[in-house]
């Protein structure tokens, strides 16, 4: 093999070595930092019937590594003919204190809010896609959950709460008998069952203790948050 053959096989395969390392990368890059999840929050009620499109939505995203789905019943439509089964007041609560820090005065479903920053209806795939992109975090805190505990790192840049979200993993199916979408027999999946605030974070490190649950079924997972409504500048599940 002449020189020049040579220098023609190094070139094909450090080309070949940085192809295969720029398809590692994202995979790399996500087992370092868990805390780089997008938070992908869906506001809906089993009474609504806008709201089985964006719920399918959220559903096909939720096995992205990336992405930490949440659904969120909310209870203002219990009312109209059927009371959603996982519907809270403290849910209610939570989507209000997003129409305040977006200046509205309503709320709506369905809703998908993104790192707490900003919202789409949720029922055009794309659209929603490309919020994830423009919403995603480059940065922030540390944040791990180990032994019982939640780990949030030091950020002299900002400070803000420490949520526990609890969630079922599962699809669970729910036949609805009356309201808007009587008769249909509708998907469910990463729903809520709690959320409590673990305290407030100063921005320097520190561990919290997280409570115990006889639900074993159920998901841990911590979002920081600066404030109520605040953008959730990081995020991690067990």
């Amino acid at each position: 093999m002449n020189g020049k053959e040579c220098s023609k096989h190094a070139l094909t395969a450090a080309i070949l070595f940085v192809a295969i390392l720029a398809a590692a990368l994202p995979a790399i890059a996500m087992a370092q930092g868990s805390n780089r999840l997008t938070v992908v929050e869906l506001f809906q009620s089993q009474g609504c019937s806008d709201c089985p499109p964006a719920n399918a939505n959220v559903i096909a995203l939720s096995d992205r590594p990336d992405l930490l789905t949440l659904s969120f019943g909310v209870t203002y439509w219990d009312q109209l003919g059927w009371k959603d089964t996982f519907a809270s007041p403290r849910y209610t609560r939570r989507q209000w204190d997003y129409a305040h820090a977006f200046h509205r005065t309503e709320v709506f479903t369905p809703e998908v809010v993104v790192n707490g920053r900003a919202d789409v209806v949720g029922a055009n795939r794309s659209e929603l896609e490309t919020l994830i992109r423009r919403e995603a975090n480059a940065s922030g805190p540390d944040v791990s959950i180990k032994d019982g505990a939640v780990s949030v790192g030091a950020d002299a840049a900002n400070t803000g709460q420490v949520w526990l979200v609890r969630f079922d993993p599962n699809i669970v199916m729910v036949p609805i008998a009356r309201g808007e979408n009587s008769g249909r027999t509708l998907p469910h999946k990463n729903v809520v069952k709690e959320l409590v605030n673990l305290g407030d974070w100063s921005g320097k490190a520190q561990t919290y203790r997280i409570p115990q649950t006889t639900d074993e079924g159920l998901r841990d997972a911590v979002l920081v948050q600066t404030g109520s409504g605040g953008a959730i500048i990081a995020a991690a599940r067990d």
